[in-house]
């Protein structure tokens, strides 16, 4: 066993981004104990479009760590052959999309005729568009149960419908977390639940500037074979799981009654009608609304929490993407004591930076 044997880590959240902490920790051999207040994968990983990209319009503060994301998932599907990866390549048209891709080296810019190739069920293909054929996605529900599998078969445990009330603590550091079934002791607290993990950082004391953003995530029953890859386009962002179903991702809007999940997948089914051929008959099978834990600036959280020993954050938006680089990466800080360059800019260290500053 590696030198992390000994290391009792107990994380909370059993999302995708937990999972893949579990997984990666246990792997170096840390005995991992993963705490959810639901069933695995309840949360927004199971409301999520799944789309792994590195494409992100505008200046990028985490580029260096998005820029692993897509490798990160290739070595893990090399270890975990059951998470079925769809590398299927991604079409790009909308306008922010269009921009980021054209500062990208790894995407090829198509004809329209190109593009008629690849997505044939395309009614007005664009002029141009720009593909990369590295991006793919998953089905995140399913990767995630793999994961938490993987973990339990190195030894980590799992609780579920278990809600931390609590923490012990010891000349400042945390030393176990409290909940209706006991006290689990703990060298390392790491907080990966979500929108959950704001609530958990309080019972410290501590503030996260953590806010939830509404998305809206639809799954329609359509003929196979609509569409072949990811399609962001001006009027959609859609793709199709292994089993036929098409996935789509909307805006949340408001409150509204025309802004209900539903009333959006209806509306939605209207502009991929109007976009692909064959469609006539898809009709939305569901339609949730998933709150994604956006930090106030817009960059991932991960990292030990200052002021307070033992308890480290990971917390992020897009968690599907970043959960198989970010648990590599976090493991070997935990149990090794090396802090990667790419997790630098996640520090939490930067708000109260930014707090003593003012």
């Amino acid at each position: 066993m590696g030198k992390g044997a000994n290391k009792h880590v107990v994380v909370i959240g059993a999302g995708i981004v937990g999972a893949s902490l579990a997984y990666h920790l246990a792997a170096k051999g840390a005995q991992v104990t993963v705490i959810e207040a639901g069933e695995v994968a309840s949360g927004v990983t199971g409301r999520s479009f799944a789309w792994i990209n590195a494409t992100h319009p505008g200046p990028d503060p985490i580029a260096q760590l998005r820029g692993t994301a897509i490798e990160a998932y290739q070595r893990l599907e090399t270890a975990l052959s059951a998470l079925q990866i769809r590398w299927t390549g991604a079409l790009s048209y909308s306008e922010e999309v269009m921009q980021a891709c054209a500062q990208s080296l790894s995407a090829s810019l198509l004809s329209r005729a190109e593009i008629q190739r690849l997505e044939p069920n395309l009614k007005h293909p664009p002029q141009q568009a720009f593909y990369k054929a590295e991006e793919g996605s998953l089905d995140a529900v399913k990767a995630t149960h793999v994961l938490i599998s993987a973990a339990q078969a190195l030894g980590a445990k799992l609780l579920t419908q278990t809600t931390v009330s609590g923490f012990t603590t010891h000349n400042s550091n945390v030393t176990g977390v409290e909940t209706a079934a006991g006290c689990i002791a703990a060298d390392t607290v790491i907080l990966a639940a979500g929108t959950g993990t704001r609530p958990l950082a309080a019972m410290l004391n501590i503030s996260l500037p953590l806010a939830e953003s509404p998305a809206i995530f639809i799954r329609y029953k359509a003929r196979a074979n609509l569409v072949n890859g990811i399609i962001s386009s001006p009027a959609m962002e859609v793709r199709q799981g292994a089993d036929g179903t098409l996935l789509a991702a909307e805006d949340y809007l408001s409150d509204a009654p025309e802004h209900q999940p539903m009333a959006i997948a209806r509306q939605t089914a209207k502009a991929i009608q109007s976009e692909l051929r064959a469609a006539s008959t898809m009709e939305p099978e569901t339609a949730c609304i998933g709150l994604r834990p956006m930090p106030e600036d817009g960059v991932p959280i991960v990292g030990y929490l200052p002021g307070i020993g033992g308890v480290y954050v990971c917390v992020m938006h897009p968690g599907v993407t970043l959960a198989a680089t970010v648990g590599r990466l976090v493991s070997e800080e935990i149990v090794g004591g090396t802090l990667a360059a790419a997790l630098v800019p996640c520090s939490p260290q930067r708000f109260l930076e930014k707090s003593t500053s003012v």
